[in-house]
């Protein structure tokens, strides 16, 4: 199924005239939608679906691809819509965007950072499909000291769901108070892969922050805001 949007909208995305200047044009009866002339407003189509002519000549609405970076702060769901009515990362992006998009992958609603979000199927594929392997940088903050023997289990794999995970780079990089701050690269990307990596040598999870994926990183992104992908960071996920 293809984005359902207004009339006037489908015109100005073919670029055949403006939403003020498509208006006019159904007011006065010169657009046909599957045949059929329109001359009121509010009509709807389906990008891809529905055929719209203008005085007879067939118009096509273009989707603009769109890739974004979007920090997610935690109480925050990554889907399109939430059946609890919890606030989604929707709610972050939707003033700006007016596209129909949606998160690339996952984060838990009580992880935050780094989330991709795009309207390009075929490139959030490569991006979360296993064969493609995206590394995936966190920091955690864990509950109690994690040990070196503990720390290696970590890097050799651990066995979840009868699966040992493939091996990760980790490292601790503080202990203070009875907590540990380290930072984890995985390169898959299982449910709630790195709480139950780390719960299963015994430490849980108080703070989880995704900072990187790929060669995309969070950098100064402030908590809930987006920021549109450079083309290399786009063009990275393509080549793989």
């Amino acid at each position: 199924m293809g984005e359902i949007v207004r009339l006037q909208k489908y015109i100005a995305m073919s670029g055949a005239a403006s939403r003020r200047a498509a208006e006019k044009m159904i007011d006065e009866g010169r657009v046909s939608v599957n045949g059929e002339m329109v001359t009121g407003q509010g009509v709807k189509v389906e990008i891809g679906n529905d055929r719209v002519e203008i005085d007879g000549v067939l118009v096509k609405a273009e989707i603009k691809k769109i890739y974004i970076a979007l920090n997610k702060p935690e109480g925050y769901v990554t889907t399109v819509k939430d059946q609890f009515d919890r606030p989604t990362v929707m709610d972050l992006v939707s003033k700006e965007i007016h596209t129909r998009i949606f998160p690339v992958g996952r984060l838990d609603y009580e992880t935050e950072g780094l989330i991709l979000m795009t309207n390009d199927g075929d490139w959030a594929n490569r991006v979360t499909h296993p064969r493609y392997e995206s590394s995936k940088k966190y920091y955690a903050v864990l509950k109690g000291v994690l040990t070196i023997p503990e720390l290696n289990k970590i890097r050799r794999g651990i066995m979840l769901d009868g699966k040992k995970t493939s091996p990760a780079e980790c490292e601790i990089m503080e202990i203070d108070m009875g907590m540990t701050l380290v930072e984890i690269t995985i390169h898959e990307g299982r449910n709630r892969q790195v709480r139950r990596m780390f719960e299963a040598v015994g430490h849980e999870v108080k703070k989880l922050r995704r900072e990187k994926i790929g060669i995309v990183e969070l950098g100064n992104l402030r908590e809930g805001r987006w920021r549109y992908l450079t083309s290399g960071e786009i063009e990275y996920f393509n080549k793989k």
